[in-house]
């Protein structure tokens, strides 16, 4: 098992600002875990882990002039459907808390994080724990669009 899983989102820019939306064909995630991970390529990725695997985020633009960059990840806990958005739990009981490049905990905007990571933690087995993953695409009023549908899951 590797001890670290990359999970990378790579976004049409140009697509998502046109629709105002990740679906579409606009948002493509993927990762290089070695646990038969579902829903590669799409918004729908359910990353498979083991407590103390390292988990990184990082985002790519489909666009090379719009910059794209991961604004939030926020967990929603093992029972949301998706359709609102939860109160972001203590890592150590519900899943990695992203941490900036320095390693220190960093739940707020920062410009400068390129990725995002965190330790996994005890999490029930066969359990999706969703988050939600919000992009920044360049500035503007709807520059900022989110999905909820990636998980991490242990086995």
């Amino acid at each position: 098992m590797n001890p670290k899983v990359n999970i990378v989102v790579v976004v049409d820019v140009i697509g998502a600002l046109s629709d105002g939306t990740l679906r579409n064909g606009n948002l493509c995630m993927i990762d290089d875990g070695s646990l038969a991970s579902t829903g590669q390529g799409t918004p729908e990725l359910v990353t498979v882990v083991k407590p103390g695997q390292v988990v990184t985020w990082s985002a790519l633009a489909v666009d090379l002039q719009t910059p794209v960059e991961i604004k939030s990840i926020t967990f929603l806990g093992p029972d949301a459907d998706g359709g609102h958005e939860a109160e972001q739990a203590p890592p150590a009981a519900q899943a990695p808390v992203p941490h900036g490049q320095d390693g220190h905990a960093d739940e707020r905007h920062n410009p400068e994080l390129d990725v995002w990571s965190g330790v996994v933690p005890y999490l029930a087995p066969g359990v999706a724990h969703p988050y939600r993953l919000e992009v920044q695409m360049y500035e503007g009023e709807y520059s900022t669009l989110h999905i909820e549908s990636p998980a991490l899951m242990c086995l």
